[in-house]
């Protein structure tokens, strides 16, 4: 659970560790009201990285609502679906790993 939203429920979470080491982890949450900044009732947190640094992530924390970061940069995400969500994050590990 996440601290302060007592009733959340956990939908699904993954971890992949690809060979050279990187890491892809996801984790999303059904919360009984929208995080702030956020105008759906979910929450997540999308990470990949490798050597302890994150190169892709994707959530919407409160207060910034969605959101996501491509290695240093941090940009506002417009949430559609969580199918749509995770297309997008996984293209963008594409990119970072330079498969397209």
């Amino acid at each position: 659970m996440i601290s302060g939203m007592s009733k959340a429920e956990l939908l699904f979470q993954s971890k992949h560790r690809f060979p050279d080491g990187a890491i892809m982890e996801t984790k999303l949450w059904r919360v009984p009201q929208p995080v702030p900044g956020s105008q759906h009732s979910l929450k997540y947190r999308l990470y990949y990285g490798k050597d302890g640094s994150r190169l892709v992530g994707y959530d919407n924390e409160r207060g910034k609502g969605d959101h996501r970061h491509i290695g240093t940069d941090e940009e506002p995400y417009r949430f559609v679906d969580i199918d749509t969500l995770l297309a997008d994050f996984k293209r963008d590990i594409l990119k970072a790993r330079g498969e397209i």
